[in-house]
């Protein structure tokens, strides 16, 4: 006995041993990230400095624009916000889906029992007793029956089909971090968006009401000016006409303060009214920082989770093609069991019987239908490949025109302080000069409407010199280095 238990185990080993050196050639290219020559990254970006990007600084960039209500309301939308809770979902799904590519290397044993008891009738003839009744001679009794049983079965990973899938597994899971992590930039940037907008539009709302005041000012003069008989009825209408167009304005303004107050609610997961009350008081648009670090192209490909989720999408669809390769190959697997029965649980293990099986399976013939599978990975794993270059080219494309965007409203917002300085000192002399009786409406009017421009466009330039941080930073890959459970540090 001692010896047939001997030889089980040496054949168990030889088997496990033999299957476990077969497992180390792993079908399929083994992945390499692309090299960086190869995704034609320039040097440096045509326009601003090459100073190193500072992760803090692209970490909580939005620090940098000094609102703490600015701030208040992104630490808000990073723990409410809805579209990050979908994509946190899809992050611990990938994680099970890891956990179930690994469970696979594993022996899978199940286990059965039983227990119950049967009913026997037999019929047999007839007697009389000595009373001359029918007596039956047939038998009937209960017995009873106990069975237990287990059944393991192990497939041995030959040719790397199941280390691939792990291996795609792991690399599905890293790039569903990755997208985690772009939502949430992506969320970050949006509200920075509605806020400054709607500090613009309430900045907007200002203007157009000290306006209006001082339009119905000269309503009232050229009206007055009007019933003396010092001007026609012309200034009067002209004035009139001024005014009303000041008036239609603020709706408007105040429906888009609405819509900017009403997104925000939502970013930070709540509905639309009461969540931002206390942003209806008005409030200056954010300062703009002066000084912001671009560093070099290959610094923001690994700062940008977009571009590292397409890298990691690339290495899950190279991994599938060894997934795909190793069905061609045979499999090999293990069995056994291991039973009991007895018409008596006391009895139950006196005697035991089992088995150790090994199988091995090859497809001979399926018309074709493996080859096709590795040929559509290979395929999947080339239109992988193209969208990591397009997001690479398009991270590209969002820092320059970010950088080209922010030079922009620079430039215009210098140019409108200019305009708003002397249109305002024409203003003030106008409104004296039409007092005195020594020029036009018309004149005046058209003074006063250079002047609302020059206003509205300063800070409107303003707000686009922020928004273009905003979007220079976004399109950096700023605003997820400081989540938990980084990708890059799973």
């Amino acid at each position: 006995m001692t010896e047939c238990k001997e030889k089980v185990r040496y054949r168990i080993a030889w088997i496990t041993g033999t299957a476990l050196a077969l497992s180390a050639c792993a079908a399929g290219p083994d992945y390499r990230p692309p090299e960086t020559a190869a995704l034609g990254l320039p040097p440096a970006y045509s326009q601003g400095t090459a100073a190193p990007l500072s992760e803090g600084d692209l970490a909580s960039w939005w620090t940098r624009l000094d609102d703490p209500a600015l701030s208040y309301l992104i630490d808000q939308a990073v723990a409410r916000n809805l579209d990050i809770v979908q994509a946190q979902a899809r992050l611990r799904q990938a994680r099970e889906s890891l956990r179930q590519a690994n469970a696979a290397f594993l022996p899978q044993v199940n286990a059965s029992g039983s227990g119950g008891k049967n009913y026997r009738s037999q019929a047999g003839g007839t007697r009389t007793d000595s009373n001359g009744n029918v007596i039956g001679l047939g038998s009937s009794n209960w017995s009873s029956s106990y069975s237990l049983g287990a059944n393991a079965s192990w497939q041995i990973d030959l040719f790397g089909e199941l280390s691939r899938s792990a291996e795609a597994a792991r690399a599905d899971l890293a790039a569903s971090g990755y997208d985690l992590a772009n939502v949430r930039m992506t969320i970050i940037a949006e509200l920075v968006t509605n806020y400054v907008q709607a500090r613009l539009a309430q900045a907007q709302l200002k203007i157009a009401r000290e306006t209006q005041a001082i339009q119905q000012d000269n309503y009232n003069i050229a009206n007055w000016r009007l019933q003396a008989g010092l001007v026609s009825s012309l200034d009067e209408q002209q004035a009139r006409a001024q005014l009303a167009q000041t008036n239609a304005s603020i709706p408007q303004l105040e429906a888009s303060l609405k819509g900017s107050l009403n997104r925000i609610a939502v970013l930070t997961g709540q509905a639309p009214g009461e969540a931002t009350r206390t942003l209806e008081t008005p409030a200056a648009i954010p300062a703009a920082a002066t000084d912001i670090a671009t560093g070099i192209p290959a610094d923001t490909l690994r700062q940008r989770p977009d571009v590292r989720a397409a890298e990691r999408t690339l290495a899950a669809a190279t991994a599938r093609i060894g997934v795909a390769q190793a069905q061609l190959y045979p499999s090999l697997g293990i069995s056994g069991n291991i039973g009991t029965t007895s018409n008596a649980f006391k009895n139950l293990f006196d005697l035991v019987t089992g088995g150790v099986f090994a199988n091995v399976a090859q497809v001979i013939f399926d018309g074709g239908r493996l080859s096709s599978q590795v040929r559509s990975q290979r395929a999947a794993a080339d239109g992988a490949f193209a969208a990591y270059r397009q997001s690479v080219l398009t991270a590209l494309e969002d820092v320059e025109n970010a950088m080209a965007s922010l030079s922009s409203a620079r430039a215009r917002k210098a140019e409108f302080a200019i305009a708003y300085e002397a249109s305002n000192n024409a203003a003030i002399m106008a409104r004296s000069q039409y007092q005195a009786g020594l020029i036009d409406f018309q004149t005046l009017s058209t003074s006063e409407s250079t002047l609302l421009n020059a206003r509205n466009s300063l800070a409107s330039a303003q707000a686009d010199e922020v928004l273009a941080i905003a979007q220079l930073y976004n399109a950096l890959g700023g605003g997820w280095q400081n989540m938990e459970n980084r990708p890059d540090e799973q």
